[in-house]
């Protein structure tokens, strides 16, 4: 048989013979097995049948009567079948569903019911990934910046920890989500195209296309640019999780820029990532605001992954950290020197901080870097190579 062999999962008959009728049709790829069960644990039967059929795609219908039973399916395919593309297929109206399964392990989220084309081009993604050398198939982690009040410095972080994490694996992206974008401006960028324009054109958007729309700093980094103009009518949450849907199918690493952007689509961001990390300065005024943040954004589920990073930090007589720690429920991960007169020159200039790597602050963000991704796989993987040809 041609092409990528595809596992089908779908308690609806009608659907699981639709999706059957759909692979088959694209040419590329064809049904080696389908199941009207989802299997829930490891040890389900399920899973014994279909490991026989090394299936390289695995699609799981997202059945709206059924969406906890297959966010449970979904965690026990990527567990058991950890070489193969998951491709989920469900409504695109949900956005906190569309989180759910990336988060579960899902490579592609398919819009209910699917056609032809859509698999079609999943599938062709899917293979050039592969083809590509150096290129895995998980998905990326993200890192989301948010101000715990306006001018704490959530720009300034996020653009020189997108460079510091460039620097460790050139597969890095930052988007700027902020209502109105700096992070060009912060790196002398002049990009022709923005966030908007992308989401603008997620029913015909893939990887080349979304690639078009970034602009590459001198030093690798690609970026979204974000947006120059005050957007009248805002994109929907279920547009931006299409969107980050496929950023994190492209980039190991991706850092977002929510500065004090809080509504739907930060929620959604650090919802998806890996580290929420709230910026803010030791004083009062700043951890009060940055409390309150932190309990809006986690009331979704992500509370767990909030961290402080306190910028332009200098001790300050009588704050403890503990108590800090304890009322805003979120630990201190990193501390930024102060350093306002090189900061501010180098916004000024367009030329980040990380690009003088001798500085002291230069080697904070390194070192921030350096902490976020300590229990990278990949990263240990290429500092033991490295170790080994020494």
């Amino acid at each position: 048989m041609p092409g990528l062999s595809v596992a089908i999962f779908a308690t609806d008959n009608d659907q699981r013979a639709v999706l059957q009728v759909l692979v088959d049709g694209t040419g590329v790829a064809h049904t080696a097995c389908s199941s009207a069960s989802l299997p829930l644990t490891p040890s389900d039967p399920v899973v014994c049948r279909t490991q026989a059929f090394s299936p390289e795609v695995l699609i799981v219908d997202l059945a709206v009567d059924a969406i906890a039973g297959a966010l449970r399916a979904l965690e026990v395919l990527h567990q058991e079948f950890p070489q193969s593309a998951i491709f989920a297929v469900g409504p695109m109206t949900q956005p906190q569903l569309i989180v759910s399964a990336m988060r579960a392990g899902v490579r592609e989220y398919l819009e209910r019911p699917p056609n032809t084309t859509d698999l079609l081009e999943a599938f062709v993604r899917l293979s050039g990934t592969r083809r590509k050398p150096g290129r895995e198939s998980s998905r990326g982690k993200v890192f989301t910046i948010v101000n715990a009040k306006g001018g704490a410095g959530a720009t300034t972080v996020a653009v020189n920890l997108a460079i510091a994490l460039q620097t460790i694996n050139p597969r890095t992206a930052l988007v700027d989500l902020a209502h109105l974008g700096h992070c060009a401006l912060h790196m002398h960028l002049k990009p022709a195209f923005t966030i908007t324009d992308a989401l603008s054109n997620l029913h015909r958007l893939d990887a080349s296309l979304l690639d078009s729309f970034m602009v590459r700093h001198d030093r690798g980094l690609q970026v979204l640019a974000g947006v120059s103009t005050p957007i009248p009518i805002e994109p929907s949450a279920s547009d931006f999780a299409r969107l980050f849907d496929m950023i994190v199918g492209m980039f190991h690493y991706v850092v977002v820029d929510a500065s004090s952007r809080l509504d739907s689509a930060t929620r959604l961001a650090s919802n998806l990532s890996e580290k929420i990390l709230l910026i803010a300065h030791a004083d009062v005024a700043s951890l009060w605001s940055a409390g309150r943040v932190a309990q809006y954004l986690g009331e979704t589920g992500s509370r767990d992954r909030f961290a402080l990073v306190l910028n332009r930090y200098r001790k300050v007589t009588g704050f403890n950290e503990g108590e800090t720690e304890a009322a805003i429920g979120a630990p201190v991960l990193w501390r930024i020197p102060n350093q306002f007169f090189a900061v501010s020159t180098a916004i000024d200039r367009g030329v980040p901080v990380m690009n003088t790597s001798n500085t002291e602050i230069a080697r904070s963000f390194s070192g921030l870097a350096t902490l976020l991704t300590k229990d990278d796989l990949e990263v240990k993987r290429s500092a033991w190579s490295l170790f080994k040809t020494v």
